[in-house]
């Protein structure tokens, strides 16, 4: 029998859970739609406790944790197949600045070795370069980086969740932050990011193709995802002249959209904007004082967080 819907604190309690597990199932999944799909789950077996079941729960927080940990893992089994099956590059979805509250227990000042780029997991945990590392993992290592990495907890209540032993656990985070640290071969601070990032957007909407190909790594790679309802490069392109090409020939096919400097949960991106509508959100990885990766999402479905912008013209 679903039991009553909880009143007084310990349903309040829970109530003000959403919004972080929805940014812990964000990380886990890459998509808004189906973190919030994944929290609703865990709402409904909340609710279907008894009342005595309830009460039973001393901390109703890591409760949701855990189930909301459980289903998202259950989702990333079968999400491989649903990604095979899409058409073109599939990329998670980049979100607004805000989107999410911040990150309550962050490692940050608990784990971190010092080293710059521990920071640099932390500080980018919603960002597309980590999403996409993240997206090359088993279930079990993402949601086990996930919730020692990002949100502290401890390996043996993950172990719980995974359904491995506390040192296999251990392992999985081990594994996974080694991915994530091989991304980027040196640390870069905000202020560098966003001179690199700034320098990409005017010369797109310069039309210079010489200075763009200058803010490109010689190795670069671009992908794009448009979900098969928008048009997007099939392949990634790879190589500073060619990605450099590819961005003016798109913006030229398109006079009306314009690139328009916007933060994301993940840093500084670009939002490509048309009558004040946003039709794409640029990423970038930036490694140095160069760009490595570029993320370019088209899909409509994935930018439904993006309000209207206005654009000024030069």
């Amino acid at each position: 029998m679903v039991g009553r819907e909880p009143t007084g604190p310990r349903g309040e309690e829970a109530h003000t859970e959403r919004r972080r597990l929805v940014g812990l199932a964000y990380r886990m999944l890459g998509t808004v739609g189906e973190a919030e799909d994944a929290v609703q789950e865990s709402y409904l077996r909340w609710y279907r406790l008894s009342d005595v079941e309830r009460a039973a729960v001393t901390n109703p927080a890591g409760w949701l944790t855990r189930v909301t940990s459980r289903v998202c893992l259950d989702v990333l089994g079968s999400a491989r197949v649903r990604r095979e099956q899409y058409v073109g590059p599939w990329l998670p979805e980049p979100v607004p600045e805000g989107t999410f509250p911040g990150i309550a227990g962050s490692t940050l000042g608990q784990h971190a070795s010092g080293d710059p780029l521990d920071r640099v997991v932390v500080d980018g945990s919603v960002s597309t370069a980590l999403l996409v590392v993240l997206e090359s993992m088993t279930p079990a290592e993402r949601v086990a980086f996930v919730l020692h990495d990002v949100f502290a907890m401890p390996y043996a209540e993950i172990a719980e969740v995974v359904g491995r032993s506390t040192d296999a656990t251990r392992q999985l985070a081990s594994s996974a932050r080694r991915r994530v640290r091989a991304q980027r071969r040196r640390p870069v601070d905000q202020a560098a990011h966003t001179r690199v990032v700034t320098a990409f957007t005017e010369a797109c909407r310069m039309g210079n193709l010489e200075a763009l190909v200058a803010s490109l790594d010689p190795t670069v790679t671009l992908r794009s995802d448009g979900g098969g309802v928008v048009r997007a490069a099939l392949n990634p392109i790879t190589g500073a002249s060619k990605v450099a090409r590819f961005l003016l020939g798109v913006l030229a096919k398109q006079p009306d959209v314009r690139p328009v400097p916007r933060l994301t949960e993940g840093g500084p991106g670009i939002a490509l904007v048309r009558d004040g509508a946003v039709t794409g959100v640029v990423n970038l990885l930036v490694d140095g004082d160069r760009i490595t990766r570029v993320w370019i999402q088209w899909n409509p479905a994935k930018l439904t967080r993006w309000p209207g912008l206005r654009t000024s013209h030069p």
